[in-house]
């Protein structure tokens, strides 16, 4: 079965608008402080991305995902500037993130804005440098400009490599459909050969019966 061919069939034909929601939806939560730990934003993204398989859906899955990405760096950030240094004592973030919030100040206090938008592309500190940057000080004016970047570039390349991956499995899989064919084939000729070779030497291997003489 061309299990492939049919789940992406199946997202294909999913209704543009959901799934363009559910995967803004995801990537919003997943940039929000916390909550990227629990939504697989990444992830979804790389599988919806496998549906835009004409231009005007590509368009339209790189604008939305920007635009969310984009909102829920902004939360991040006002949450950030709301509790301050109090965030890095949650349970939240010394369970999963303590180092990766260390990082991310850090990198913020060297790099300011740009930390913002090269954060973009590192799982994990993605979710922590928006609320760091509001801890840190760092102007909003500042920020969000680094962010929509960020969100921009970051959606562009995901999406890009999910469509690839999409048509990529669909020629993978009938190409291997169509070797599996010729491989079933070429196996049952060298086990026929085989046999025969088999039956031959077996053959020559028992002695012939003398003839009997008559008396």
């Amino acid at each position: 079965m061309a299990l492939v061919s049919d789940l992406l069939s199946w997202l294909q034909g999913l209704p543009e608008p959901g799934l363009v929601a559910a995967t803004g939806g995801l990537v919003f939560a997943e940039c929000t402080i916390g909550l990227g730990f629990l939504a697989p934003g990444e992830s979804g993204l790389l599988i919806a991305a496998t549906t835009a398989t004409t231009v005007a859906r590509f368009v339209v899955l790189w604008l939305a995902v920007t635009l969310c990405a984009t909102a829920g760096d902004a939360l991040g950030y006002l949450i950030g500037r709301r509790f301050g240094s109090r965030l890095r004592e949650t349970k939240l973030i010394r369970k999963y993130g303590l180092d990766a919030w260390d990082k991310a100040t850090a990198v913020l206090e060297r790099r300011g804005a740009w930390a913002v938008f090269f954060a973009r592309f590192l799982p994990v500190i993605r979710t922590l440098t928006p609320a760091a940057a509001g801890t840190s000080g760092l102007p909003f004016r500042k920020f969000l400009p680094a962010a929509a970047a960020g969100a921009f570039c970051w959606s562009l390349v995901h999406i890009s490599i999910g469509a690839a991956l999409g048509e990529a499995a669909k020629r993978i899989e009938g190409v291997l459909n169509t070797g599996g064919l010729i491989v079933v084939g070429v196996l049952a000729a060298v086990g026929v050969f085989f046999l025969l070779r088999m039956k031959k030497r077996k053959a020559l291997a028992t002695p012939e019966r003398e003839p009997e003489r008559v008396p």
